[in-house]
């Protein structure tokens, strides 16, 4: 099986560890794994931005790049979002019908991570290397909101941080919006701000020794709120890391 490695930009750029979790558990599932070297952005903060013809030039490298993998993974709901909801039914939905078809493939083919390791994968029992990642202390989950309102990514990262053997505290309105939505935490800061604070309160009401995610700006954004806060203590990881054992 034949998978490619969607890393993402803010992957890239910022965190690559949750690139290398990525690429580990994929290997030790059995997936020979394609990392393309030029690939760069989905093109989703153009598309939300409104700049569609950069979003769409983005789009077919993305398709160039990955077309001949069997299935294309990417740590991030976000981005999957973008490929699997927004190339089909917006961008390229009046596209020549050749073109369209291209990209229906690639949505059909296109998983996060954790619905890939649960839903394709079918991994219902992890493997001795995967029990012996789980996290020493104690986590609660954080549900983006792209991965869960548009491709539905709620049980499936939680079943695989249990498998792992981690103790998952379940916060207040985990489904709640972190405050980033990528451009919007710059053009509504305050209220972005607001956003964050009431989902750092939550997080300490857990007494949780970290707050898991499954999209790298949440995360950032999380992160920074509770360090401006004076949380120098909560851990902040992507499940990943988690489960490659890579949350040190």
């Amino acid at each position: 099986m034949k998978v490619g490695l969607f890393v993402t930009c803010l992957v890239d750029l910022v965190r690559p560890n949750i690139g290398f979790a990525t690429l580990k558990l994929l290997e030790d599932a059995g997936c020979e794994v394609i990392v393309p070297a030029t690939q760069t952005c989905c093109g989703q903060p153009g598309y939300n931005s409104g700049a569609r013809e950069i979003s769409q030039r983005l789009a077919r490298k993305v398709l160039a790049e990955f077309k001949d993998c069997d299935y294309v993974v990417a740590p991030s709901g976000s981005c999957s979002g973008q490929v699997k909801i927004h190339y089909v039914q917006d961008l390229f939905r009046n596209a020549a019908e050749s073109e369209r078809i291209e990209f229906e493939k690639l949505s059909a083919k296109w998983f996060e991570l954790s619905d890939f390791l649960v839903n394709v994968l079918k991994l219902t029992v992890l493997s001795s290397e995967f029990a012996a990642a789980s996290f020493p202390g104690s986590i609660t989950y954080h549900d983006s909101c792209a991965g869960l309102r548009e491709i539905n990514i709620k049980h499936q990262p939680r079943k695989l941080l249990a498998r792992s053997g981690c103790n998952l505290i379940e916060m207040n309105d985990a489904e709640k919006c972190c405050g980033f939505g990528g451009t919007f935490s710059i053009k509504l800061g305050e209220i972005s701000t607001r956003m964050a604070d009431n989902k750092c309160v939550n997080i300490a009401v857990t007494g949780a020794d970290a707050v898991i995610g499954g999209d790298l700006g949440c995360l950032m954004n999380i992160e920074g709120r509770l360090r401006r806060t004076g949380d120098a203590k909560t851990q902040v990881y992507h499940f990943a890391e988690v489960l490659a054992g890579m949350a040190k």
